[in-house]
């Protein structure tokens, strides 16, 4: 097994940009928080443009940012303010840019975005004295024919081939290196990586991956035939898809951003030649986390 936590330190001065969601305004305590967190240190703040204009809205002292649309190479480090779905989103603008990001948790269970606002101010000032880990994680790449040029063709947690409508189910081909896997009768496929093994893969029975894990779960969604079930393979090999619908079309998803594609265009996935950088604070435990965030060992019975 690879091994994937590695320590990187900064010069005091840091350049720092904020993507956060502009739609939890009850929240807006916890951007507030970390802006005071980072009074006392020299940095260089940016704002993605939206995020920007919506704490502008809320009168919140951006301490003389800088807004920005697309980010700099030169970004040091990313905070994302939000739950995992701004996580991803954020993941999705610095893809390949190896900035890594650090997720501050304004929403629910909070897998990726882990700090809560009680946890800010520590977090940044261990941030600023180096003292954190980084962890690398497996990013999917996907390759069809009708994707748009500005469409990022990368996914953190996983990419879904779904039904188009709401009716009839369509027919997944599978190939897993080259070689025939399945014709997957369902609602749809998804394949996940170590990441989103937590997310949707889990909702619909897969299983739970470390990160540091070198594997993908192909996993069906709603299929026909009760005995097909997730399965884990090597993220070395690659997997095609081709799809058969009524409607001659369907949907294909990347960590939630869904695009019609035409039954005609096969798509291939495999790992991204890149990974997502991830701050964790030294005192995050992956295992602890599955037990407080699902709750294993709880006992909700009347007594």
């Amino acid at each position: 097994m690879h091994k994937v936590t590695t320590f990187y330190s900064y010069i005091k001065i840091m350049k720092i940009a904020l993507y956060g969601n502009t739609y939890q305004r009850s929240k807006s305590e916890h951007i507030v928080t970390l802006l005071e967190a980072l009074r006392k240190y020299d940095v260089q703040l940016f704002v993605e443009q939206n995020y920007y204009d919506f704490l502008c809205e809320q009168v919140i002292d951006t301490l003389s940012a800088t807004p920005f649309t697309s980010i700099d190479d030169n970004i040091d480090v990313v905070i994302s303010v939000g739950g995992d779905g701004t996580f991803l989103r954020t993941a999705e603008q610095v893809a390949g840019k190896c900035i890594p990001i650090l997720g501050i948790n304004a929403g629910r269970l909070g897998f990726l975005a882990d700090i809560s606002k009680e946890q800010i101010a520590c977090a940044i000032d261990e941030l600023f004295a180096g003292n954190y880990k980084v962890e690398e994680r497996t990013m999917l790449q996907v390759e069809v024919d009708s994707l748009p040029a500005d469409y990022t063709p990368y996914a953190l947690n996983e990419v879904a081939i779904l039904k188009q409508d709401t009716s009839s189910m369509i027919s997944i081909n599978a190939t897993l290196g080259g070689n025939f896997l399945n014709n997957y009768q369902a609602d749809g496929l998804l394949v996940a990586t170590p990441t989103g093994s937590t997310g949707y893969a889990l909702s619909i029975g897969g299983p739970v991956l470390i990160p540091e894990c070198s594997n993908f779960v192909i996993a069906p969604v709603a299929p026909h035939m009760l005995n097909v079930r997730p399965l884990v393979v090597p993220d070395n090999e690659t997997i095609t898809l081709s799809v058969d619908s009524r409607s001659g079309n369907y949907l294909i998803s990347l960590d939630g951003r869904s695009l019609v594609i035409s039954c005609n265009n096969s798509v291939t996935l495999r790992k991204a030649p890149f990974k997502t950088l991830v701050i964790k604070r030294n005192n995050h435990i992956f295992v602890s986390t599955l037990r407080n965030k699902l709750m294993w060992g709880a006992d909700n019975r009347n007594t």
